[in-house]
């Protein structure tokens, strides 16, 4: 069974409120955009019955205009015949295809009346339809989304990447014991900026000596 019964049952759907009673919202807005669809097509098929009965009817109405005519004429014959029993005649055949003109004329209208509901019909359907596609859109989206956050978590917390760290770890200790074993064989060579700050040591153990001298002096 469909989800819905009927075009007004579209029409008149609340598609949140459908998606936040469904178990599975992804497969229910599927369900629901077919159906649309599908109905779509039958209220399409039955607008195009609609036109070409409209065009038909038309054909009739037009042929019995020409049948009215045609029986006028042959009335008037008639009468300039002095037959007027044929005129009467005539006259009955003309009335009975002004009836039916009449009777199709009236066929046509509702016939229009159908047609103007049914692409209203189509109208709303199409904006149901993508109502529906947009939130099939929005659910997909946030599906791949929870997808893609699962995954960094199951890499963030997976074996391998605690293997990688360990890796590093291992590489930045060894990285330090070389360091370490180059700087106690005073392998590690000496830069400019060295240099300079040896000379700014040794002038302010200068300093210090020359004033701890004055000082002995003076106390002495």
């Amino acid at each position: 069974m469909g989800i819905f019964s009927r075009t007004r049952d579209i029409v008149a759907a609340n598609m949140a409120e459908l998606l936040d009673r469904a178990d599975d919202p992804a497969k229910m807005v599927r369900m629901i955009i077919l159906e649309m669809e599908e109905t779509l097509v039958e209220v399409r098929a039955s607008a195009a019955r609609t036109i070409a009965d409209q065009k038909e009817m038309r054909r009739h109405i037009q042929k019995l205009a020409d049948l009215e005519a045609s029986w006028t004429e042959k009335a008037e014959l008639a009468l300039s015949k002095n037959r007027e029993d044929l005129a009467k005649a005539a006259l009955v055949e003309r009335r009975k295809a002004a009836e039916m003109a009449a009777q199709l004329t009236s066929e046509v209208t509702v016939l229009e009346d159908a047609l103007r509901s049914s692409e209203e019909d189509i109208a709303k359907l199409q904006n149901k339809l993508r109502e529906a596609r947009a939130k099939q859109n929005a659910i997909a989206t946030r599906l791949e989304s929870a997808n893609t956050k699962a995954r960094l978590r199951e890499m963030w917390n997976g074996p391998k990447t605690h293997e990688a760290f360990s890796r590093f770890d291992i590489l930045e200790r060894r990285a330090d014991e070389a360091e370490g074993r180059a700087e106690a064989m005073g392998l590690t060579p000496r830069t400019l900026e060295d240099e300079f700050e040896d000379l700014r040591s040794n002038d302010k153990i200068d300093a210090e000596l020359a004033a701890l001298k004055a000082r002995m002096n003076k106390e002495g």
